[in-house]
């Protein structure tokens, strides 16, 4: 899977490689760039109770968010899906712009 959890020194984060999944066409052809920034609008924006409780520092070819142990293990069950879905993830776009959510991609 694309999408691993790293505990260096008593940090945790959760990286997703970008580029190659299988939601991008979705992604691209709804208007947006399936890079790390994308992504970290997408988890903002679908898991709040989650994303409120993370940092993130992502870049244009990696996710990458960080945080406890737990909120990262719920991430990453909720992502998985999503990453594996053009259909989810397509819409989960839908919501968000019709929400009036911009996504900094």
């Amino acid at each position: 899977m694309t999408i691993s959890l790293h505990d260096f020194d008593g940090e945790h984060s959760l990286t997703l490689d970008v580029g190659g999944l299988a939601a991008d066409a979705a992604v691209a052809g709804a208007g947006h760039e399936p890079n790390g920034y994308f992504w970290e609008g997408l988890v903002q924006f679908a898991w709040p109770d989650i994303a409120e409780r993370l940092n993130f520092d992502s870049e244009a070819g990696m996710f990458c968010a960080v945080g406890s142990p737990s909120d990262l293990a719920r991430l990453k069950t909720a992502l998985e899906p999503v990453i594996a879905s053009p259909d989810a993830v397509g819409d989960i776009i839908a919501q968000a712009e019709t929400s009036g959510f911009e996504f900094d991609d």
